[in-house]
């Protein structure tokens, strides 16, 4: 037999040297198994989440949850939740896998509940399907729950694995971030929204015929706040706003919403009026927070039109932002998008009520200067704080950017 030359090289290494040359160990073999099990983990993880997030607009005021099973390596049944349905994501992908769910593994976004609510636990559900192995993205943050039931899980002789694994953690608690918030604050989770120019001004000139105000940003920008908004569970803005743009405020996202956003409006002195686009679209979806009373003439006109007019305690003769959203966190409320003008929104930020903020910017110039112009100028001088924020991001849509950031972590206890 003739040997090529590497052979012919090989065969002149004495054996002791050979035997020592790296090879495939079992060592390596199970690395690399680590490796595939992870990479599958984070596929399907991603996958549950990418189901919970159907729960927009649909789930609250429950969080919003998908679920996946697995077995052999093989998907054999999804679910997710929302709030009509009733059912939990892993209980209808346990009823979708019927007796294949035995031995399975499952992928959830949020731990599963272990409590009873308007459904049966979903641990004990697991527990009866013989499910052999639970991946959960996050703890839940309901205090009803917080680790409970895994707990279960475990104790039950499951596997769990809650782990944060290629950003799944982060991503899980993004999601359900207003749910977290007003599970334990009874409030809803503040997002501030606003539009600029790069100079910081919130308005441009008026244009050439005086009439009409030009938007700030793009068609682009404007579809995401719009996705922004279906996102939200209620929007909410001054009366200066309403007299100075005459806004709709509604979600015109075009995707489905068990509940209809919920238009707020601040309104000291009871100003709004009959006309306006806000009350004239009113379908039961407007509610006004007012000092003034609610028995007056134009209230009793406002009511009769389908706006709800609720009294609220001032705090400097303006609402109280404070009870404000104490009384949305009571109507299930768990999100707010403050779109507002520099008043409204130097006084949420002054009073420690918005948690996160996004700032949509346009590449124009105008040199209005800041976009707290319209405080008094003491009122600036004896206010303004800097305040940083955290866990940044930036996402270009058309020609403009947004900056979004948070003033805390939702998920501490403050």
């Amino acid at each position: 037999m003739t040997l090529c030359p590497s052979m012919r090289k090989r065969s002149l290494i004495p054996s002791s040297i050979e035997s020592a040359m790296p090879r495939e160990t079992a060592e390596m073999k199970a690395a690399d198994a680590q490796t595939l099990d992870l990479s599958r983990d984070q596929e399907y993880a991603a996958r549950a989440l990418e189901l919970a997030a159907r729960g927009r607009g649909l789930a609250s005021p429950n969080p919003m949850v998908g679920a996946v099973l697995l077995s052999d390596g093989k998907v054999i049944a999804e679910g997710f939740h929302t709030y009509d349905a009733l059912r939990h994501a892993e209980i209808i992908a346990l009823e979708a896998a019927g007796e294949k769910a035995r031995g399975a593994t499952v992928y959830v976004n949020l731990e599963p509940c272990s409590h009873t609510g308007r459904t049966d636990p979903c641990s004990r559900a697991l527990i009866a399907a013989g499910v052999s192995r639970v991946v959960a993205g996050m703890i839940d943050p309901n205090p009803a729950v917080a680790g409970r039931g895994l707990k279960e899980l475990r104790a039950a002789g499951i596997r769990v694995d809650c782990s944060c694994t290629s950003g799944a953690c982060a991503d899980a608690r993004r999601l359900n971030e207003a749910f977290a918030w007003w599970i334990r604050k009874r409030r809803p989770l503040v997002t501030l929204k606003t539009a600029l120019t790069l100079d910081g001004s919130l308005v441009l000139p008026r244009s050439r015929n005086g009439n009409e105000s030009r938007w700030i940003t793009s068609e682009i920008s404007r579809a995401e706040v719009h996705r922004m908004r279906h996102a939200s569970d209620a929007i909410m803005t001054g009366i200066g706003t309403i007299l100075a743009d005459d806004p709709l405020l509604t979600d015109r996202s075009g995707l489905p919403r068990r509940r209809p956003l919920l238009r707020v409006v601040l309104d000291s002195r009871l100003r709004l009026s009959p006309k306006s686009q806000v009350v004239r679209s009113a379908k039961g979806d407007v509610l006004v927070f007012t000092c003034a009373s609610a028995s007056s003439a134009r209230a009793k006109k406002l009511n009769a039109l389908g706006v709800e007019v609720f009294p609220i305690r001032a705090r400097r003769g303006r609402p109280d932002l404070q009870a404000v959203l104490e009384e949305l966190g009571r109507r299930d409320i768990l999100s707010v998008m403050l779109e507002a003008g520099p008043l409204l929104n130097q006084a949420a930020l002054e009073a420690d009520l918005v948690e996160k903020v996004r700032l949509f910017y346009a590449p124009t110039l105008v040199g209005l200067g800041s976009s707290l112009s319209g405080l008094p100028s003491g009122k600036r001088a004896n206010s303004l704080r800097v305040r940083e924020l955290s866990s940044m991001r930036t996402e270009n849509f058309g020609p403009d950017f947004a900056v979004e950031g948070y003033l805390r972590d939702v998920y501490r206890n403050h």
